[in-house]
């Protein structure tokens, strides 16, 4: 395989500031993808473009912005759009955990701020970029995904709700694009060492998980993998475990 197996393809990858988000797109830029890095924090965008700069030679685009305001995510693909025409590759790492509490006591705003976020926001993207993935060649998407979607626990309410609905939608597209070149994939990183993980199980050593960097060359695996629709999720332990996609 070359070592840029994924030379002048466009990358568009959310929640990139950070954790999965990050290593997602510092693989891909390894891998010879153009990055356009979405997230919220403009110095942490930028580290990240260093860290790009430093491996590849190459700069990232930066897109400093909140995914869940509103028309922001159209304004993004008419942008990608008179700059590269197409899209390639799409991985959406973006989510928030939201409140650890009982569903009864979840206050109306802390609901429909993770609901914005996870779920709302994954569809308007959806809306956003099909076009651009249409026009691509080897067009994928990755979107990241949790057991909580189909294993609920207590506390765990809106974030796991809104991770079903993702996982839901996605196949519903994929199934509906099923006579296009376009395909997606639900990834779940299993239990890796993030802020959300750390919000979520604060007495947990982070030395004893999975680093996110870890997660990057299955990232860029399914970017050229022939993906059929996504009947299940591919579970990054099991693809650690076996070492191969197929079986993942």
């Amino acid at each position: 395989m070359s070592q840029t197996p994924l030379s002048d393809r466009i990358a568009l990858v959310t929640g990139a500031s950070r954790g999965i988000g990050h290593a997602a797109a510092l693989a891909l830029a390894k891998a010879g993808a153009h990055v356009v890095a979405v997230a919220r924090t403009q110095g942490a965008l930028e580290a990240l473009d260093d860290e790009i700069k430093a491996a590849t030679d190459r700069a990232a685009t930066l897109v400093p912005m909140d995914i869940a305001e509103a028309d922001g995510l159209d304004q993004l693909a008419l942008a990608i759009h008179q700059r590269f025409g197409r899209l390639d590759i799409l991985v959406h790492a973006a989510a928030m955990l939201g409140p650890m509490t009982p569903m009864a006591h979840i206050e109306p705003k802390h609901w429909d701020k993770v609901v914005a976020l996870n779920l709302t926001a994954s569809y308007r993207l959806i809306r956003a970029v099909e076009p651009l993935l249409r026009a691509s060649e080897h067009p994928r998407a990755i979107f990241l995904t949790s057991g909580r979607a189909i294993r609920p626990k207590a506390f765990w309410g809106p974030y796991g709700v809104t991770k079903a609905g993702l996982e839901h939608m996605v196949r519903t597209w994929a199934d509906e694009l099923e006579q296009t070149k376009v395909r997606a994939v639900l990834l779940d990183p299993s239990v890796m060492c993030t802020r959300m993980r750390a919000e979520a199980m604060p007495g947990e050593d982070p030395a004893t998980l999975p680093d996110p960097s870890e997660i990057g060359p299955l990232v860029v695996e399914l970017a050229q993998a022939d993906l059929g629709k996504p009947a299940a999720s591919v579970v990054f332990s099991d693809w650690k475990r076996a070492g191969t996609l197929a079986s993942a």
